[in-house]
């Protein structure tokens, strides 16, 4: 029989660190700081490869997208988040929580997708570079950014609409700092096996097979390379991969110790900073790291803002 609650959609906590608050004042800033950040880097990487011609390729168009998953993933939960930090009550209305959940999961399984695209890509770059621009073809390329943004929707669909159909009684606070399955299901007071399974395969689906594809592809793209004798030639060539590896290594590394992680106290009070760093830290430093690690981006950004100073004047 299952539990009955007499009202399962009334407003949540989110308790974050209210057991920290000198350190809720830290973050506030912090946070504030690395969002203004985000919201910046990430619009002038859409707006520079939108607008300069050379920025025309595959790479920047999925870069593009990518920045614009950032853009919207942080703008899910962090206004949210400054909100409850400065507030003694730190609550979110159902509805609220539910919609910060479908979007949060929405964005953050595309984002899996998305680096496993431009993982593919950078693969058929070094590895057949005499037919990328026959693979890596615009309409191509737009049937993958549609495949990511698509398979990210439909795993929202399925485990947010299964994780908000728990009942959720007397134990309403959340203990986190944003409405994520992991938690939500810590909240419920029926059993959440069929959940945590639910959670376990798209984890393998979205975390585990993505990242071993990703490997792969960089395996073969170091074999490549190794073979190319031009010392300058293999720098290039490493030069075009190491700006999303380094990506690839920031958001698989948090994300997977938050839904991959034991089930201690420890692991769960750790996993809070982890949901901290992929939601606010890793977005901010996507565009810095493609800007400072990638020649084309920074001389683009530099032409930009030449045109951009001369019309002034």
């Amino acid at each position: 029989m299952g539990t009955v609650c007499n009202d399962t959609h009334g407003d949540f906590i989110l308790r974050g660190f209210s057991d920290k608050p000198y350190l809720e004042k830290v973050l506030f800033g912090v946070i504030l700081v690395f969002y203004c950040l985000t919201l910046a880097g990430n619009t002038i990487i859409i707006f520079v490869s939108l607008k300069d011609p050379k920025l025309q390729i595959p790479m920047y168009f999925f870069l593009s997208n990518l920045s614009l998953l950032d853009i919207c993933f942080t703008s899910s939960c962090v206004p949210q988040m400054l909100v409850n930090l400065r507030s003694p009550k730190k609550t979110i209305t159902y509805s609220g929580c539910a919609t910060q959940l479908y979007i949060f999961l929405w964005l953050g399984a595309t984002e899996c997708v998305l680096l496993v695209v431009m993982a593919v890509d950078r693969y058929v770059a070094v590895c057949h570079p005499l037919r990328y621009v026959t693979v890596m073809h615009p309409k191509v390329c737009l049937q993958l950014a549609v495949l990511a943004w698509g398979s990210g929707l439909i795993q929202s669909l399925i485990q947010s609409t299964a994780t908000l159909r728990l009942p959720f009684c007397s134990q309403r606070v959340v203990d986190n700092i944003v409405c994520e399955v992991p938690a939500l299901i810590q909240l419920s007071s029926a059993d959440t096996t069929y959940n945590e399974v639910q959670m376990s395969i798209a984890s393998v689906i979205l975390l585990v097979l993505p990242l071993a594809i990703i490997l792969s592809s960089y395996g073969a793209i170091v074999k490549s390379v190794l073979k190319i004798k031009s010392p300058a030639g293999q720098k290039k060539a490493f030069g075009t991969c190491t700006s999303h590896l380094l990506v690839v290594s920031l958001f698989y590394g948090t994300v997977t110790g938050v839904y991959l992680q034991p089930k201690t106290h420890y692991a769960h009070e750790w996993g809070k900073f982890l949901t901290l760093f992929y939601t606010v830290i890793t977005p901010t430093l996507n565009p810095l790291i493609y800007t400072l690690k990638n020649k084309e981006v920074k001389e683009a950004v530099i032409r930009l803002w030449w045109k951009t100073w001369i019309s002034q004047r």
